[in-house]
């Protein structure tokens, strides 16, 4: 058996439904498969190699630290995790910060650091708020943090403890935490897996002033949204509110697997030795490579990524075939007419690799993409898209 297509489905769980691409090889926004074709990467790895792929001072900091140690456990110190943690709080006015291994992991954290929160207060079983339309894991915990009911069958019984309002309705916030005991309110700012919807400001900073005269722990999931694709480091800093707690992955080590959960001021100190831990988390190459991705998110990137956004915007909204784009900053749903697979295919076919969230066409191409590629990824989706 020679065919990586046959091996796979013959070996590999059999949990994705994978496009019939053999990626091997690749730089910047160019991806290569195993019979020489070029695709124009819009996908990222769903958000991950922020800089593109073989990025060299991503590789080059992922290389040193790998002729150091490659691990060492969480029982003693290395440099690279206490650095990137030293970094993520300086950028962000964060207190502390638990590494993980996913974005599912970093929830889990943020979880377990609200309950205990309520639990030091004296608080016994308190709920949950998530929305309904979001994501935010697929361990039983996170789907049951889910506000998507087509996540959850076949995994019941989940965990309990969550409840579930209606985004942009800070009514129904108000109403499930006047009606409950409730420990933390978590959200994305972009709905991403729900088809990367944008939260509205108004509701956003109701929910925020809402947690903050209840004590009630503003959880911000940034898995999708962080490190930079918003246009902003965080989302959260668009819609002007400080969270409690916001949790991060995907980009953060431009394609190792790394989360963290980022614990602010007033839960600083709900975690103590053996309340939590994760013998990856913190790893000293993941940690470096990290290190290389954050401190390379300044604002002329910022800058770069808000302009590059409003470039597809502009192409793409008034585009024939094209219902609406949403989202923010490199984090855009485009809404067509036709059935997102067939776009997707229509630009497979020509030399593109996207996305697709629910319904519609998803874009997270890596933060530095090269204009002259996105110009001509733009330009294949709008003839792709077209009746």
């Amino acid at each position: 058996m020679s065919n990586i297509f046959d091996i796979d489905k013959t070996y590999v769980a059999n949990t994705y439904n994978r496009f019939p691409v053999d990626l091997v090889s690749g730089n910047g926004s160019i991806i290569k498969d195993n019979n020489g074709k070029e695709y124009i990467d819009l996908g990222s790895g769903i958000g991950v190699t922020a800089f593109g792929i073989q990025d060299e001072e991503w590789k080059n900091a992922v290389i040193a630290q790998l002729n150091k140690i490659q691990h060492a456990s969480n029982l003693y110190y290395t440099e690279p995790c206490a650095n990137l943690a030293k970094l993520l709080c300086e950028k962000t006015g964060f207190k502390k910060v638990f590494f993980g291994n996913s974005g599912a992991e970093a929830n889990e954290c943020a979880i377990k650091v609200a309950r205990k929160y309520a639990e030091d207060k004296g608080i016994h079983g308190a709920k949950i708020i998530t929305l309904k339309n979001s994501f935010h894991g697929r361990t039983l915990t996170t789907l049951a943090a889910t506000g998507q009911d087509v996540f959850h069958k076949d995994f019941l019984p989940l965990t309990e403890g969550f409840l579930y309002g209606e985004a942009n309705n800070l009514q129904s916030i108000i109403d499930l935490v006047e009606n409950n005991t409730v420990c933390a309110i978590m959200m994305e700012c972009i709905q991403g897996e729900g088809g990367v919807i944008a939260l509205n400001k108004d509701f956003i900073q109701g929910v925020y002033k809402l947690c903050q005269e209840k004590d009630i722990l503003l959880v911000i999931d940034e898995v999708q949204t962080g490190n930079g694709r918003t246009g902003k480091l965080y989302a959260y800093m668009n819609y002007d509110i400080m969270p409690d707690v916001i949790t991060t992955a995907k980009g953060l080590a431009g394609g190792l697997p790394m989360g963290a959960c980022l614990i602010g001021e007033k839960a600083q100190n709900t975690l103590g030795a053996g309340n939590h831990g994760s013998t990856f988390g913190g790893n000293p190459i993941a940690a470096a490579g990290a290190i290389s991705i954050i401190s390379r998110i300044n604002d002329e990137l910022l800058d770069e990524i808000k302009q590059k956004s409003n470039y597809i915007c502009e192409k793409l909204k008034n585009a024939d075939g094209i219902l609406s784009v949403s989202g923010m900053g490199l984090m855009l749903g485009v809404e067509t007419k036709k059935p997102v697979k067939e776009v997707l295919s229509y630009l497979m076919e020509h030399g593109v690799l996207a996305l697709s969230a629910k319904t519609k066409l998803r874009l997270l191409p890596a933060l530095n993409i090269k204009m002259s590629d996105l110009e001509k990824a733009v330009d294949t989706i709008i003839a792709a898209v077209k009746e």
